[in-house]
């Protein structure tokens, strides 16, 4: 399937639950097909007000989530649930490797203190050692402040998936902050769309992830 999934992460932490659900609602008008959250609370109400993979990235998976971070060595140990392992050094997909037998999707994080470097060649590295994992396996990919831009623009010409949002990015250029959630999922669909990937419908991105209908 030649497209993108989109996923966004508002932080969720600044706002109230009728201002993360109006946010999810327009990032899915724009494109975004996956939400990523750390609030449970919020699971249900994401779940009944979009259409959109809802990712719970820490809290009780008691809530039923598509998606759930899992820690590489880690398993959710709940059916249903589809993980995402996340990545911030390329060691930690070789480690990964060891582990699995069948594909899985990977989230990159670059630029996070202590981890890679938020460039197009580390990056190349962590495709490299994606290629090594059991085939099908999906990795998505975002560079923390201002390695944003030089991420989506080499993620997608690597064929992996896009996520943004102010959890990851605070400035949107020089001297310009964000405005918001939605700013920065519009700017990474005309990126997507300029690399003829567009981004892909949530039921989409399910099929492609393996996440069941909702």
């Amino acid at each position: 399937m030649t497209g993108t999934v989109i996923t966004v992460a508002p932080t969720g932490r600044d706002s109230s639950l009728d201002d993360l659900v109006s946010t999810a609602r327009e990032c899915e008008a724009l494109g975004a097909a996956v939400i990523r959250v750390h609030d449970p609370e919020a699971v249900p109400a994401l779940r009944a007000a979009t259409g959109l993979i809802v990712q719970l990235a820490s809290g009780s998976l008691e809530v039923q989530p598509d998606m759930a971070v899992c820690p590489v060595g880690g398993s959710l140990g709940k059916p249903g649930i589809v993980p995402e392992y996340e990545i911030t050094d390329p060691a930690q997909i070789v480690e990964l490797g060891r582990l699995v037998d069948q594909a899985v999707h990977v989230g990159l994080v670059l630029g996070a203190p202590g981890g890679m470097p938020a460039t197009a060649a580390a990056l190349v590295e962590c495709e490299q050692a994606v290629r090594r994992l059991p085939e099908g396996t999906t990795f998505s990919a975002t560079g923390l402040g201002a390695g944003t831009l030089p991420v989506i623009l080499a993620t997608l010409s690597l064929g992996g998936h896009l996520r943004v949002g102010r959890e990851d990015t605070i400035m949107y250029g020089p001297g310009r902050p964000v405005e918001s959630n939605m700013q920065l999922v519009a700017r990474a669909v005309g990126f997507a769309q300029l690399a003829q990937r567009p981004p892909l419908s949530p039921n989409e991105a399910r099929e492609l992830l393996g996440v069941p209908a909702k």
